[in-house]
């Protein structure tokens, strides 16, 4: 071990010694079950303390009052039943010489009425939160009063189930709320200056402090620049940094800048692939040199290169990592090893904390056993008795993903792919440059099957004599898919490209082109961002009633900020039904879903549709009849993790399945869950 690295120098933090300065931030992952941290929330933390790292951080944010309903799976702490799940937590944590704090919160207008016990949202003023739409309720003195105890009832709960602290949320929730001049709009002793908009912050804290004593540990999660008009500038920001500091209440900051009210300023503060690394990490910095409390910062910190920096420069003094563990448990146990190398990349997808709303519960996109710590390995066990050869066609994120972890266990595998380089499709999504990070997903798993001893042949369109040849016990197809056409279109199949031409082929400067989406997420929206930034005069059209259905809050305005930037015409409610060739170029013809009176034509030089892919399943069909299985996949036993032991031919001489697109349209993550789950069942 290095121990002049600067992330594994411990830390004093008040009365805690942390064994590294390598965090895991307040985040709220969506696990909880009625509210409570249960098995899977607690195995979540315990696999995130078991990689090494100083402490882990619960709740963001748990609850305080039932007139704060969860919003986004938060734990209820106003709940008393709470503290045997906390300290069951607590004590899974701790066995691996971990910390553990819960961050606490009321909050405020950031969250609906029209949900938990239906009671009206509370907030200083009656200023409605865009993102979630309530009108709140302006605080009375009595809810004041309540609201603070419920604090330190709150923080009692923690203290009671053996955490080592807490963390108040002071962005974008009830306690900031009143910091804000945009947000605090009272005439009373609660608000004006900023001695009046400081005082309930102040009260809730010092109710806190009286309640759990002097050495139990209290940070602030605090937004010290909102930039935002009429919010919370920089020099107010520190000033109220001082203060809280002067207060003597306060143990440490956690950093943060920017606002989370709507989607874009939300993936400002919680930036995804294409945005700077660290981008605020200089500005908290800035707050370290103005104060003497320990400084914590987390956004987009998600490599050890930059977090090392961010400890030498003196520019924090605890890093926060969350992302980049749900990526990757294991980073400290692996730095201390010596192995960086082998650290899994967060890419910066943002599929985490767009899954809290699409799938409700946070998914990272390329390690499926986060969250699912009850079934799945993070580290995969050799324990392969009797090694079989594995055969996976297809190197796209499924079948690299099933190589690996079959090579894992021990097993040989040979990986054939028709290209001259690994990827499948997310070389192709990469295409849009600034989601380039896309390739970390595959060349991970790429260097990984290297490590292991795959056999990679690549430039292998395989048939069904060469898998044969190879004399394969399992047989795994992962040949992905081809794009599809829209189903109703009339005419004109034979005329349009897909989205994957739109991100290869050169764009010619000023051409006209429809890029019909059909499908919703990612791919059509790269189509007419690609299109549209380099020149082309792009025409967008979705039969739904939204563009971008199914991409998520913090991936949204990035293709928003593309689309308004380049002037891209957006038209809802159109279903594109035929395209003509004319002397001019092309004619397409769009209707609505809703009324089938309306029809409208574009003149164009080029139509884009994205309607999904259909399986490239060829190989597949052509090795069925010979496999033990017929292809069939033991869907109870893929499900439970257990072995795949179907014989419905005995004269078969191989296992066949399939996975990922070469079953059906689906997302990376789906094809990579595909992956691992076959892979471990195999005996």
């Amino acid at each position: 071990m290095n121990t002049r690295d600067p992330l594994l120098q411990p830390f004093s933090l008040g009365n805690l010694t942390l064994k590294n300065r390598i965090v895991s931030a307040s985040h709220e992952p969506s696990y909880s079950e009625d509210g409570m941290p249960k098995a899977r929330y607690r195995l979540y933390h315990e696999a995130k303390a078991r990689g090494g790292m100083a402490m882990t951080m619960i709740g963001g944010s748990a609850v305080v009052a039932p007139d704060s309903p969860p919003a986004f799976g938060n734990l209820l702490l106003y709940k008393d039943e709470i503290v045997p799940w906390l300290a069951e937590l607590a004590d899974g944590v701790h066995q691996h010489d971990c910390k553990v704090m819960c961050q606490i919160t009321h909050l405020g207008r950031r969250t609906r009425y029209n949900t938990g016990d239906w009671l009206p949202v509370v907030a200083p003023s009656g200023v409605r939160e865009p993102a979630h739409r309530s009108f709140p309720k302006a605080m009375e003195d009595h809810d004041l009063e309540r609201i603070a105890k419920a604090y330190a009832d709150g923080a009692a709960r923690c203290q009671a189930a053996g955490l080592d602290g807490i963390e108040i949320n002071g962005y974008g929730h009830l306690f900031d709320g009143f910091l804000s001049p945009w947000t605090n709009r009272r005439d009373d002793e609660w608000g004006g200056d900023l001695q009046g908009r400081l005082r309930f912050p102040l009260k809730i804290l010092d109710t806190i402090r009286a309640t759990v004593g002097p050495d139990f540990i209290i940070g602030v999660r605090l937004v010290v620049d909102e930039l935002l008009p009429h919010g919370i500038e920089r020099e107010e920001g520190l000033e109220i940094c001082k203060l809280l500091e002067q207060s003597g209440t306060i143990d440490f900051f956690s950093v943060i800048r920017g606002h989370i009210d709507s989607d874009a300023g939300l993936a400002e503060v919680i930036p995804n692939m294409g945005a700077p690394s660290a981008p605020h990490l200089a500005f908290a910095g800035e707050v370290r040199r103005a104060t003497h409390l320990p400084i914590l910062h987390a956004s987009r910190i998600n490599d050890v290169a930059t977090a090392r920096y961010a400890l030498r420069e003196g520019l924090l003094d605890m890093v926060g990592m969350v992302r980049a563990h749900m990526a990757e448990p294991n980073i400290t146990a692996l730095i201390e090893a010596g192995e960086e190398e082998r650290i899994r990349p967060c890419v910066g997808a943002g599929y985490c904390i767009d899954g809290i709303y699409e799938n409700g519960a946070a998914y990272c996109i390329h390690n499926p056993a986060t969250g699912r710590e009850e079934t799945l390995p993070h580290v995969i066990a050799r324990d392969v008795d009797a090694p079989r050869h594995v055969v996976v066609v297809g190197g796209g994120p499924a079948g690299l993903e099933a190589a690996r972890a079959s090579a894992e266990r021990g097993h040989r595998v040979t990986l054939l792919e028709a290209n001259d380089e690994a990827g499948g499709q997310v070389r192709i999504a990469s295409l849009l440059e600034r989601r380039r990070e896309m390739l970390g997903i595959t060349e991970w798993r790429l260097s990984e099957c290297q490590r292991l001893g795959v056999e990679l042949r690549f430039n292998c369109y395989a048939e069904a004599e060469d898998v044969l040849a190879l004399g394969p016990d399992v047989v795994i197809i992962a040949t992905g898919g081809l794009p599809q056409v829209h189903p109703q279109l009339e005419s004109g199949e034979a005329l349009v490209n897909s989205s994957w031409d739109a991100l290869a082929d050169p764009v010619r400067p000023g051409e006209r082109v429809l890029v019909f989406d059909d499908h919703g997420g990612h791919p059509g929206l790269s189509a007419a961002e690609h299109l549209a930034s380099h020149g082309a005069n792009v025409h967008f059209a979705t039969p739904e009633r939204m563009i971008g259905i199914e991409v998520g809050s913090t991936n949204f305005p990035a293709f928003l900020t593309a689309l308004d930037r380049h002037g891209v015409e957006v038209r809802l409610n159109r279903t594109l039904v035929g395209v003509e060739r004319t002397p001019e170029g092309l004619e397409a013809t769009l209707t609505s879903p809703y009324c089938s009176d309306t029809r409208e034509t574009l003149s164009v030089d080029r139509v884009i549709v994205e309607h999904g892919t259909a399986p490239l399943d060829e190989l597949y069909f052509e090795l069925k009849s010979q496999s033990s299985n017929l292809g069939e996949l033991d869907i109870e036993a893929f499900i439970a993790i257990k072995p795949q032991r179907k014989t419905t031919n005995p004269q078969g001489r191989f296992q066949l399945f399939r996975i990922g697109d070469a079953v059906a349209s689906r997302n990376v993550h789906a094809g990579i869950y595909d992956g691992l789950r076959l892979a471990l069942g195999i005996r």
